[in-house]
């Protein structure tokens, strides 16, 4: 099972995700989130469809919700009602997907 990540997880690995990363912490909640924009709907989809892919193989999934080219992403894991590793290894991936499906 998943467990909080602690504080000193929070200033190592959750910190550079904030701020430049582009992730935010959710008020009043245990959970990060960023939106992403794409060119078209096809980019936000086939962003979409890649995370997923890789979301399934983790089994940790996002919270996401889906405008023509805008992607909002909320992180948070529901085992231990807040944030983990998972959370940060997914915004990882995320990252890295978003950077893939924008070249």
């Amino acid at each position: 099972m998943a467990r909080l990540l602690t504080s000193e997880e929070r200033t190592l690995k959750l910190q550079p995700l904030m701020g430049a990363g582009g992730w935010a912490l959710v008020d009043g909640r245990d959970a990060m989130e960023k939106s992403f924009v794409f060119g078209d709907f096809v980019q936000a989809f086939a962003f979409m469809t890649s995370v997923a892919l890789k979301a399934e193989r983790m089994d940790h999934h996002p919270e996401w919700f889906n405008v023509y080219n805008r992607v909002d992403i909320t992180l948070s894991t529901h085992d231990c009602q807040g944030l983990s590793s998972r959370d940060i290894a997914l915004a990882e991936l995320i990252d890295q997907a978003a950077a893939s499906a924008a070249k």
